[in-house]
């Protein structure tokens, strides 16, 4: 099976998820779902955890 994105994209996506709040425009922009972006930031190790 054939990634859509590759690893460096994913936390690019994330990171840039932390300068802005808005996850749903994120998502959209990025062609990806609100639940796609839950699971890179919940399965991702390069990004602190926040609790």
């Amino acid at each position: 099976m054939k990634k859509r994105f590759t690893e460096e994209q994913i936390i690019r996506v994330l990171k840039e998820a932390e300068a802005e709040a808005k996850t749903v425009e994120l998502s959209r922009r990025h062609g990806i779902s609100g639940a796609t972006f839950y699971n890179w930031k919940a399965s991702n190790p390069y990004l602190p955890k926040h609790q």
